[in-house]
């Protein structure tokens, strides 16, 4: 993370001995931007976070880890999609889930869409993109995650 702050600065860097008042302008629009959003991210976190408080591991293990592969991958989907948590919490939750018995294919669906597939921040993306774009990026999303779960189901061997 750090080489892309380091990057980040770098290039910053650039731009104000290229053109320091463009560059000022960029930097002040950006911080009234981020103010603009802050409180609707700050919502969903504490959506998120009051979810993920009750709704225990356990339960979520135990209706992903069935046989019922299809089910699985749908509710798995399901969840995800409307779950909105960031990589370094997502990959920790599919390894404990993976040794509670999800299989594979499940964690992909469960990950794929928890990362691409958004209907908690649909508001803020239908404001920022309209509301066909958002539909036709988180349906594609959708769909891009359960091909890519039935081949990683296929690659394990979880499905025949």
């Amino acid at each position: 993370m750090y080489f892309l702050y380091s990057i980040t600065a770098l290039a910053l860097l650039i731009s104000f001995n290229i053109n320091k008042n463009k560059t000022i302008k960029a930097i002040k629009m950006a911080y009234k931007k981020l103010a603009k959003i802050s409180p609707a991210f700050l919502g969903l976190i504490i959506l998120i976070s009051i979810v993920l408080y009750l709704v225990p591991e356990e339960l979520i293990s135990e209706s992903l880890g069935n046989n019922n592969n299809f089910f699985s991958i749908l509710l798995a989907s399901f969840i995800g999609s409307i779950t909105l948590l960031p990589g370094p919490i997502a990959y920790p939750l599919g390894a404990v889930l993976l040794k509670e018995g999800v299989t594979y294919m499940v964690l992909s669906a469960f990950t794929t869409t928890l990362m691409m597939v958004g209907i908690l921040t649909f508001p803020i993306e239908k404001a920022y993109f309209g509301t066909k774009v958002t539909i036709a990026r988180n349906a594609l999303s959708f769909l891009i995650a359960i091909i890519a779960a039935i081949i990683i189901g296929l690659f394990f061997g979880e499905i025949l």
